[in-house]
């Protein structure tokens, strides 16, 4: 490099044998800056498949996708690696947490300068991709960019300064300007002039744009080939397998175009991948998103020096200006068989195009581009902001308690293709028991909540399948309820349900409504919730009406236009405010005159409603009936101690203190955290983890509800003892509470302040720390 200080660099993102363009362009870089003076590179890869890739020696550790403390550890393994720069690849889809916010743990416990390489600079992104961006740039010691629009987005819209941004283009490999004719026979491809588009398969690249347009480019030009090159995306592939390939392979037989179409379904390597675009005639980019930073298959073909079809995404607006290219509009099938019958039919305007290309491309060859990454890398180094810090050594109360693993063992195993049996005898399912509706209910809202949090399994997939499908029998036409028990032998065990498992089904299927990525979940779940709805109205249980508030909240995230649920949830708010007022006291102010089983979901309801419908009342009164729950849930020591389900606490009476049920910590932790989102006073965030904490040891009788053998939870706490059952209610109370915990710490991550705190016990500040809101 220019100096001799910077002797070893990191690189972090994602890596070969991974399949995508970010892996690509980190393999290239690393090893163009390799070659410039000796330097040492190291990889540290993001992995999305258990397990990770098969890496060569070069990579040194490696990032699991959704393991935020992953991240944590490679940023130590990099503080003591006696690393000079790290360069940092970012695209949102490549970390875990909401927005890719688990990169932010490891750039906030980094202490070595960083240069983060921006593959897009989005222009009007939502509040949560907002805030990740803005602390990415926070974090970074520098900013690369590769177009002159993301360096105009980064200054205007982000109030990023001028000095600490790098503009430096997307390298290409050296490759000599040749005549296509020379590549053609090996793909036997000789006689024909051929049109490419190469990259990852994926709907928005356009390719259905392009097939329309063969038919009248082949009336003009009958020897034109069109090749599709690239595997489908590993994660199309994974969701959807080849429909999408399939499909394109049906329109172009539709049109009578298959003699003309070749598809290439396989990801090639560099010295093939180069070939390709020699063999080429005309490339064509027809994507279909305007805000596409960069593109390095577009970089690869320019610079190769082949003529240029695009649609006028921002990368291919700023290379093919000034004659380099053509643009044409966004879908336009007409457009692009104008353009590619004129250039194919105009030898010497095709020609001037490709060395326009290629001499500018010059710029744009990876040994020219790594000197330029390497005089960045020497600005972060001697910047102000990068002065080594000291290590943040942190005690027990300065940082989160650790918490388990996700693991669904115990849930897979109580099982079957019919749902989750309801009762284990000790970690074994109870068959006896059967099956009911409440947990099918909670089972497939840990189904989702864990797809949400980037959870993906065959296994995960077919539980919820079962889940849905119970919950879809167990709904009676004629009644439009739910039944609720069923017997092992599949028959149901009452003609009626009770009014809790409507509510609690309702707020499934509306989670399924509001979050599922399944389509067909999200149809299913959207039908079955109106027709169930109206007959909550009509029970008298205000458990009924608070989860069925919490499932209209979740349905409205994805259809908030629909009246007749907006004003379900006005009707069902007031019923719990009606009931409220009747009731409450000044030393008694809640709903009934006990507090029961359950009992935060009353607050809860209130909370999220008053919150989303600006009704004041109800929030004022969830919250302070919450305050006076937590009140009444603490032992002397400080410690959570849910209400007993051996008496519950009835006014002017004692409070139970045995059995103490799971699902009270995991009402408590949903209705704290919400709680939090409407106040942001981090006493609410103390509540939701004591409340956690007593599943693991923190409780009165200091002993673990959760088994870490099993990956269960026990049944509850009763006087001197814990109940050894793990039935389907409270591993599920367990998991759904783990899950919501995980989220909570993914939003205060996303929203700290860099050198921020958190705590399990309170030491966050209003302004450190404000949640962003899920919804």
């Amino acid at each position: 490099m220019s100096e001799p200080d910077i002797k070893k660099v990191a690189f972090v993102g994602d890596y070969p044998p991974r399949k995508c363009g970010i892996a690509t362009f980190t393999h290239d870089l690393s090893g163009a800056v390799a070659e410039l003076a000796n330097t040492e590179c190291l990889v540290v890869p993001v992995d999305d498949i258990e397990g990770g890739y098969d890496y060569p020696p070069s990579v040194r550790f490696q990032i699991t996708e959704q393991d935020r403390e992953s991240y944590r550890r490679a940023a130590d393994f990099l503080n003591f690696s006696s690393v000079d720069v790290v360069s940092l690849q970012h695209e949102f889809g490549i970390y875990g947490g909401p927005g890719g916010a688990h990169v932010l743990s490891f750039l906030r416990d980094l202490r070595v300068p960083v240069v983060t390489t921006l593959h897009t600079v989005l222009p009007d992104p939502d509040k949560t991709l907002r805030r990740v961006m803005e602390q990415l740039v926070d974090l970074s010691t520098r900013l690369v960019v590769m177009t002159e629009r993301s360096r105009q987005t980064l200054l205007e819209q982000y109030r990023v300064p001028d000095e600490k941004i790098d503009l430096i283009v997307h390298g290409i490999p050296d490759r000599p300007f040749s005549a296509p004719d020379f590549y053609k026979d090996q793909f036997d491809l000789a006689g024909k002039q051929v049109g490419l588009t190469f990259g990852l398969l994926s709907p928005n690249k356009g390719i259905e744009v392009v097939l329309k347009a063969l038919p009248a480019i082949v009336r003009e030009v009958p020897n034109f080939v069109y090749v599709v090159l690239g595997a489908t995306h590993p994660s199309l592939l994974r969701s959807e397998g080849e429909s999408y390939r399939i499909g394109l392979e049906r329109m172009a037989k539709e049109l009578g175009v298959q003699k003309n179409v070749v598809f290439y379904n396989r990801f090639v390597e560099l010295e093939e991948l180069t070939n390709f675009i020699g063999a080429t005639d005309v490339y064509i980019t027809p994507y279909l998103n305007a805000a596409q930073a960069v593109s390095g298959t577009l970089a690869y073909s320019f610079g190769c020096g082949q003529a240029v079809i695009s649609t006028p995404y921002w990368h291919a607006e700023e290379l093919l200006a000034e004659g380099r290219g053509v643009l044409t509009p966004f879908g336009d099938s007409a457009a692009i068989a104008r353009e590619a019958i004129g250039l194919l039919q105009d030898e010497p305007r095709r020609q001037a195009m490709r060395k326009k290309a290629y001499v500018l491309g010059r710029e744009m060859i990876w040994s020219h581009v790594a000197g330029l990454y390497a005089d960045s890398f020497q600005l972060a180094r001697h910047s102000q902001s990068a002065l080594p810090k000291p290590l943040a050594i942190k005690t027990l109360d300065e940082q989160p308690l650790a918490r388990p693993k996700i693991r669904l063992d115990h849930v897979l195993r109580m099982t079957d293709s019919t749902g989750i049996f309801q009762h284990a005898t000790f970690s074994l399912p109870n068959f006896q028991e059967g099956y009911c509706t409440d947990d099918n209910a909670r089972a497939l809202i840990l189904t989702v909540l864990l797809e949400d949090l980037g959870h993906d399994s065959i296994e995960l997939h077919q539980a919820a399948s079962s889940y849905a499908a119970f919950l879809n029998h167990a709904f009676d036409e004629d009644r439009c309820r739910f039944r609720n028990f069923m017997g092992f032998d599949r028959k149901w065990l009452e003609v009626d349900g009770s009014d809790d498992s409507q509510g609690r089904t309702l707020w499934a299927l509306g989670v399924c409504a509001g979050r599922s990525r399944r389509r067909s979940f999200q149809s299913w779940s959207v039908q079955l919730f109106q027709k169930a709805l109206p007959a909550c109205a009509k029970t008298t249980s205000p458990r009924t009406w608070a989860l069925a508030l919490i499932g209209i909240h979740e349905y409205l995230r994805r259809l908030s236009g629909d009246r007749l649920v907006d004003q379900m949830r006005d009707t069902l708010t007031d019923k719990l405010i009606d009931l409220y007022e009747r009731s409450a006291t000044n030393d008694w102010p809640w709903f009934e005159s006990i507090a029961s089983y359950a009992s935060a979901k009353l607050s809860h309801a209130l909370i999220l409603s008053g919150r989303w419908s600006a009704n004041e009342k109800a929030t004022r009164i969830g919250l302070d009936s919450l305050r006076w729950l937590v009140a009444k849930q603490v032992s002397p020591e400080g410690r959570f101690r849910p209400i007993g389900s051996n008496g519950f606490c009835r006014r002017g009476q004692p409070i139970a203190a045995y059995d103490q049920q799971p699902i009270e910590a995991h009402a408590m932790i949903s209705a704290a955290i919400e709680a939090y989102n409407a106040e942001g006073d981090s006493f609410w965030v103390d509540q939701a983890h004591l409340a956690f904490d007593w599943f693991l040891c923190r409780n009165d009788l200091g002993q673990p509800l959760y088994d870490t053998g099993t990956g269960g939870c026990h049944d509850g706490l009763q006087e001197g003892r814990v109940n050894e059952n793990q039935g389907a209610e409270s591993t599920l109370a367990f998991l759904m509470s783990l899950v919501e915990m995980e989220q909570l710490e993914n939003s205060l991550a996303i929203s700290a302040a860099p050198n921020a705190v958190t705590t399990t016990a309170g030491k966050m500040t209003k302004e450190a720390l404000r949640l962003v809101d899920a919804d």
